[in-house]
């Protein structure tokens, strides 16, 4: 079927840091390495994925012992597929906007235009403090980040661009070669207010956890909203991690293993670290408020979203998720390479086909 703007996109978390995308000890056949991550970019990209997504990590923590750089891991991606979007995480602080500008100008250069970036705006002091780097509080990371956007699209859209924030400043600077239109597109995550107004006003797409179908409506909701009212427009994507199996009670039994097997002093290491985060906000909550432990073993509560089950659920709920207005989910696997394989050659044709189904039904109404 060919491509149509009006699709669901689908994503997938690289695993481009050791310990898989979940805090357990079952088994997970997934690598970090770039072979492995090379021949899972290509069975995602043949598989009908449209992005994947680089995580940034400077510390150990939660299975996490071997961290590969993302910008310098998405290009190595980028090389070895042909259609593949490859979203680099960055970090304000660690990096510069102009760094990153020319980071990024150059690669999309390279690859006829399918990098992209998603602006981390930090949530773990610790590893801020083990990188000399300041820790701010938590509404000024947003804004710090809201201004690293901002430099991003002056200095790759503005000859002798000038800019006066309180965390970066630019003076008559010029980049060449920019990157070629259209923009690399910027992503960002949280769901804090100061996320989701930061995303209302600069981002073009806006990463949630995992949750519910009614609570991931009213995100969307707000952010919309918010983001006519800015004269802005904002895409949403959603935190996943999937279980698809011939029957439902086979894809439980593998969720509940997961979490039998899952590593306490792990999760509740890091469910300590992310709700101090969140208490951190002026609203005294974040992304894992209300995550219990059985959630958080997939650290952003990627079992909430209930892709688990056979292809036919899990094809009718990501149709349900596009209904309220999701534009894309971000998935995560146990079993990266074999579980994407698939989940395209399962999953992404019946969600076409009910997608086709309610196209030519809207038609037909009017």
């Amino acid at each position: 079927m060919t491509a149509n703007h009006d699709q669901i996109k689908f994503a997938y978390w690289v695993p481009n840091v050791s310990g898989g995308l979940v805090i357990s000890k079952i088994e997970q056949r997934t690598g970090w390495d770039i072979n492995y991550n090379r021949r899972l970019a290509q069975i995602a990209e043949q598989a009908g994925f449209d992005y994947a997504l680089s995580q940034i990590r400077f510390t150990a923590g939660y299975g996490a012992e071997f961290q590969h750089e993302p910008v310098a891991f998405s290009h190595a991606l980028l090389a070895a597929t042909t259609k593949l979007k490859v979203i680099a995480a960055l970090l304000p602080g660690p990096w510069n906007p102009a760094v990153a500008a020319k980071q990024i100008a150059t690669i999309n250069q390279l690859t006829e235009g399918r990098v992209a970036v998603n602006i981390v705006s930090g949530w773990f002091r610790g590893e801020f403090t083990a990188i000399g780097e300041p820790w701010l509080d938590h509404d000024e990371r947003y804004r710090r980040s809201e201004e690293f956007i901002r430099s991003l699209r002056g200095i790759w859209t503005q000859d002798s661009f000038t800019f006066r924030g309180d965390f970066y400043r630019f003076s008559d600077y010029t980049l060449k070669p920019k990157p070629a239109q259209p923009l690399p597109e910027i992503f960002q995550g949280g769901s804090s207010r100061a996320a989701r107004d930061m995303a209302a006003r600069v981002s073009d797409w806006y990463f949630t956890n995992g949750n519910s179908v009614d609570e991931i409506k009213k995100q969307v909701d707000d952010i919309r909203a918010k983001a006519r009212a800015n004269n802005h427009s904002v895409r949403i994507g959603v935190n996943a991690f999937a279980i698809a199996r011939d029957s439902e009670a086979e894809a439980r039994s593998v969720l509940n293993e997961i979490i039998a097997k899952a590593d306490p002093e792990a999760v509740d290491a890091f469910g300590h670290e992310v709700k101090n985060a969140g208490k951190a906000s002026p609203e005294g909550q974040g992304n894992w408020a209300k995550s219990s432990f059985e959630d958080l073993v997939q650290y952003n509560d990627g079992f909430k979203t209930n892709l688990i089950g056979t292809p036919e659920q899990i094809a009718e709920r990501i149709i349900a998720l596009k209904a309220v207005g999701v534009d894309l989910v971000l998935l995560g696997f146990l079993h990266f390479q074999e579980e994407v394989e698939y989940f395209g050659r399962r999953i992404i044709p019946l969600v076409r086909a009910l997608e086709a189904d309610a196209s030519r039904h809207v038609q037909a109404a009017e």
